[in-house]
């Protein structure tokens, strides 16, 4: 695709089934369950205002494709999970409220710093700028915090009222090669310290 060709940085999908780049708006994730015997204990929920699907695009469209053909005895282009980013509000990730809920406080960012992430000069974050036609806010996506969603509980009918918009490709692609930069970071051992 031609650079000219990109108009915007979001558009909005038929929704015929979830891409790379798909904004969600207030979804209700399992973080995590306890399992003992038959009993289920402990289950801790989160709300996240926003997300942004980042499994790869081609695994989502072989998955879709696979599951429609339910004579297709071959299976081994399903998905058992989907891997999100939270997407959090700009003013409340500056001044290190956005996990306010979990009652941890994390770092402001503010000046220079902030300018830098806008512009995504920080590996560890992504910013997504603001759509007011899409209701998309300014958004800062952690690459540190990312969630397994089951394939499945994705396509159940909660999900289709939380879409809002789609990253167009160039965008979507950004982000995903930025993410795998940074998952891909080898940490090399501080020998001056030692």
């Amino acid at each position: 695709m031609p650079l000219s060709a990109v108009k915007s940085t979001y558009i909005r999908s038929d929704l015929t089934r979830y891409e790379q780049g798909d904004i969600l708006r207030d979804i209700t994730v399992v973080e995590w369950a306890d399992v003992r015997g038959e009993e289920l204990i402990n289950v801790q929920e989160r709300i996240l205002q926003y997300c942004v699907i980042v499994s790869q695009e081609c695994d989502l469209e072989h998955d879709f494709n696979a599951r429609s053909k339910p004579d297709n005895p071959n299976t081994d282009k399903y998905l058992q999970s989907v891997l999100i980013s939270p997407a959090y509000p700009s003013q409340d990730f500056r001044n290190g409220d956005h996990l306010k809920k979990l009652n941890m406080k994390m770092q402001s960012v503010q000046g220079g710093n902030w300018d830098r992430l806008k512009q995504n000069q920080n590996p560890r974050y992504h910013y997504l700028e603001k759509h007011d036609d899409f209701q998309v806010p300014e958004l800062v996506v952690d690459f540190k915090h990312y969630i397994t969603v089951p394939r499945n509980v994705l396509y159940r009918d909660q999900f289709n009222p939380c879409y809002i918009a789609s990253m167009e490709i160039l965008h979507r692609d950004h982000l995903s090669n930025r993410f795998a930069h940074y998952l891909s970071r080898i940490g090399l051992p501080d020998f001056a310290s030692g």
